[in-house]
């Protein structure tokens, strides 16, 4: 089927054909009085598929020269090209789109003129850019839960890693219970401890904060700033109280990022979360829904922010962890909002 090649869009002029092309796979945006208008995506797949030939000023044009044009116009092309091919190959219906979402894919039976579509995906390089914040706005565009953000990621080789995102929701089932005695603290080294017993049992039972030695309880920085600002505990360094500022200050000089861990502790734990470390598990925080003697951590946390950010080979090991030990990771952006949770989860569409 010939078409022609048009600035940005290949058209199909012939009415009868065009009209085919697209019922039968969905395929570009018929014309007004007859034919077919084909994105540059769509016409590239179409060649290289062997369904379509292309012309320029009465010259057949190669797969090759079809595609170097189409990346003259289209930035990161081969990009959005190779998770197209992808998924058209697959079966499913796919839309280029020019606005906010690279391609708008439909499930599996659903037709465009009928269904809404599955996935606005973005498509991306694994070396791109990872923009915390363009996560949450393309997340408000969906407005509902009828469709998702999908994002395909490829690699150096061309493979295709495709990731769910999603806002982060964790429910709490546990309330923390307010001690009626001001406990005390002595902060040595960069650790703080409860000497006394029943003190250290009383905040193990208020909201399992910090480990217990013994019948000492000893508490990391964040822990005890925590509790410094809830007005349960008080910390002696040896040269007078600190208090919450005195603390944080304190963390800041000895950890990294404690800011940013500071505040998504502060965040969740004011939401009723119980937020353990996570280190073990090669993250900031653990994360329980009601008290770890009831149930597992069901999250893995990491805290970052809008100035920090992270990357894709990052998320890519930190989810394939997460769910190699049964569990959701969840990253938290501590920005001008507060601490937004946003969540990834790997799928094969």
């Amino acid at each position: 089927m010939p078409g022609e090649l048009v600035d940005d869009t290949v058209i199909i002029r012939d009415q009868k054909e065009g009209s085919q092309f697209h019922n039968r796979g969905f395929f570009g945006y018929p014309r007004s009085g007859g034919g077919l208008d084909l994105d540059l995506i769509e016409a590239t797949f179409l060649l290289q598929s062997g369904k379509l030939t292309v012309v320029q000023e009465g010259r057949e044009l190669s797969f090759p020269e079809l595609f170097r044009h189409s990346a003259s116009l289209i930035p990161e092309f081969d990009i959005k090209y190779l998770v197209y091919t992808e998924l058209r190959s697959r079966g499913f219906i796919v839309k280029p789109d020019s606005g906010d979402y690279d391609l708008r894919v439909y499930g599996r039976g659903d037709m465009p003129n009928r269904s809404r579509e599955k996935y606005w995906v973005k498509a991306v390089s694994e070396r791109s850019k990872f923009d915390i914040i363009e996560f949450f706005r393309l997340l408000a565009l969906l407005k509902d839960d009828k469709r998702e953000l999908l994002y395909g990621v490829v690699d150096e080789e061309g493979d295709i890693t495709y990731y769910v995102v999603s806002y982060g929701v964790p429910k709490a089932k546990w309330e923390m219970t307010v001690p009626d005695e001001l406990c005390q603290g002595t902060l040595v080294q960069d650790r703080v401890f409860v000497f006394d017993p029943l003190q250290a049992s009383v905040l193990m039972d208020a909201g399992f904060f910090g480990k217990l030695m013994g019948e000492v309880l000893q508490l990391s920085i964040i822990e005890s700033a925590y509790l410094v600002s809830k007005g349960v505990l008080e910390v002696d360094s040896g040269d007078g109280r600190l208090d919450v500022d005195a603390l944080v200050q304190f963390g800041e000089r000895h950890q990294d990022e404690f800011s940013i861990r500071k505040d998504a502790y502060f965040h969740l734990r004011d939401e009723g979360l119980l937020v353990k470390t996570g280190f073990k598990y090669g993250t900031h925080f653990r994360m329980y829904e009601d008290h770890p003697d009831k149930c597992h951590a069901r999250y893995l946390v990491h805290a970052t922010s809008a100035e920090k950010g992270t990357s894709w080979p990052e998320i890519s090991r930190a989810v394939r962890l997460a769910h190699g030990v049964k569990k959701e990771i969840l990253f938290s952006m501590v920005g001008d909002k507060g601490v937004e949770l946003l969540g990834f989860r790997r799928i094969r569409p």
